[in-house]
C-alpha cells in the first residue's frame, strides 16, 4: 500500500513538472519610437525587455483610422527586430539589427515582431 501511494505522489509531482508552462522569454533591451500626441507633439515612447518572439502592435498607434504611424524606431534589444506598417505585424516591413542605430522619422510604423535571433 505504501509502495502505491509513493508511486502515486512521484507520478502526480513528474506530472506538475511536466505540465507548469515555462515563462517566456524576453529581448534584454529597450525598443524606442515616437508618436504623434494628442497635442500634435511628437511623444516617446520605450518597450523595456519586450517578449519574444512575438507581435506587438504599438497601443498609441493600433488604429489606422484614428493615428498617424509611429516614426523613428530604435532597436536598442539583443535580438533582431521587424518593423511593419500596419497593426497585426502586417504591411510593408523592415528589419533593424541588434544594438542599432535609431532609424530615421521617415520610417513609419504600427507593429513589431521580435525574432528570436540574437
Amino acid at each position: 500500500m505504501r509502495l502505491r501511494t509513493a508511486v502515486a505522489a512521484a507520478f502526480g509531482a513528474l506530472s506538475l513538472l511536466v505540465t507548469v508552462p515555462t515563462s517566456a522569454s524576453a529581448a534584454t533591451g529597450d525598443f524606442s519610437y515616437e508618436f504623434v500626441g494628442l497635442d500634435g507633439s511628437p511623444q516617446p515612447a520605450t518597450l523595456h525587455d519586450p517578449v519574444s518572439p512575438g507581435c506587438i502592435t504599438l497601443p498609441e498607434v493600433a488604429n489606422p483610422g484614428s493615428s498617424e504611424p509611429a516614426f523613428a524606431p530604435h532597436n536598442d534589444t539583443d535580438t533582431w527586430v521587424m518593423v511593419f506598417t500596419e497593426p497585426n505585424c502586417t504591411g510593408d516591413s523592415w528589419t533593424l539589427r541588434p544594438h542599432g542605430h535609431p532609424a530615421t522619422d521617415r520610417l513609419k510604423l504600427r507593429s513589431v515582431f521580435l525574432t528570436d535571433r540574437h
